[in-house]
């Protein structure tokens, strides 16, 4: 009887690292420093796939990132280091890009029904990008998520702001943010924005329209009522519930502990580029979990 290794969800495949390692940026040093050790003298760095997969412990597991074990991952600060130089080199976002060219490539971004959303979280300890949280009376903290997706539930955009933010208010940010440009289409093709009633509104319907979408902007309790009078009826914007639900497996996106807006932002990128990346049909499971 052959056994099999179980593999953690934090673990990172050959397949997945291939694509994750071209985007690293090379260490140098800087000519503007003064530094005490000569080059090549003191501890060497970590390779950058052990940090790597570091992060994509910390990201699944939701533990601290003092909590690292150290026998693996070796110090906690120096990842923690070397994840906010490459927040700050623009990985992260490269590696969603990178995610949603090979969906688009492979299987084609469904851009003709999107639908956008926000989800409200607890955020006790950030300092940017956080605000009274309706949902606990305005009495704590939270962050609030403004996505659009496309009509199989994949990531195209994403916004972070504090939880009292309405959702009008970020809607022309989130169409602005979208991370790759759409093809042109070999035939003139509509495309439509499916939204529930937080968006209501002429203002919220004229910045939809004019982004060039033609609205669907239907109340939960209405579109389920009409489910159950026309069972034939085809429902769209749950794709983007779904993906809510779906970040929520990544433990560390669960509630927000991280202080920086950007660290939080750039843990959402990654979980945003594996989601991209699951959806490409491969002969092998690139990503674990």
């Amino acid at each position: 009887m052959v056994t099999r290794k179980r593999v953690e969800s934090w673990e990172v495949s050959d397949e997945f690292w291939r694509r994750v390692e071209p985007l690293m940026p090379v260490r140098e040093r800087s000519t503007d420093k003064a530094y005490v050790r000569k080059a090549g003298a003191g501890r060497p760095p970590k390779p950058a796939r052990q940090v790597f997969e570091a992060v994509m412990y910390v990201l699944r597991t939701g533990c601290q990132w003092k909590a690292l074990p150290k026998e693996r991952f070796g110090s906690a600060s120096a990842v923690h280091k070397r994840f906010l130089e490459w927040e700050a080199a623009g990985v992260f976002e490269a590696l969603w890009k990178a995610g949603l060219a090979e969906y688009d490539q492979m299987e084609g971004i469904a851009w003709r029904w999107q639908s956008i959303d926000g989800a409200m979280l607890k955020a006790p300890l950030a300092q940017g990008a956080v605000g009274r949280n309706p949902t606990d009376r305005g009495k704590k903290g939270g962050s609030k998520r403004h996505l659009l997706v496309d009509g199989r539930g994949v990531p195209l955009s994403l916004v972070v702001t504090g939880a009292n933010a309405h959702d009008v208010t970020q809607l022309d940010a989130v169409l602005q943010a979208i991370m790759v440009k759409r093809k042109a289409p070999s035939t003139r093709r509509s495309k439509h924005l499916c939204a529930d009633a937080g968006y209501r509104g002429r203002p919220a319907l004229g910045i939809i329209e004019g982004h060039g979408y033609i609205p669907h902007v239907v109340d939960r309790n209405k579109e389920a009522d009409a489910k159950r009078r026309d069972p034939t009826r085809r429902v769209r914007r749950w794709v983007v519930e779904v993906f809510h639900s779906w970040l929520n497996r990544f433990r560390k996106l669960l509630v927000r502990y991280e202080k920086l807006e950007r660290s939080f932002v750039a843990l959402n990128h990654i979980a945003a580029a594996i989601i991209a990346f699951r959806k490409v049909k491969l002969a092998t499971n690139i990503i674990y979990g």
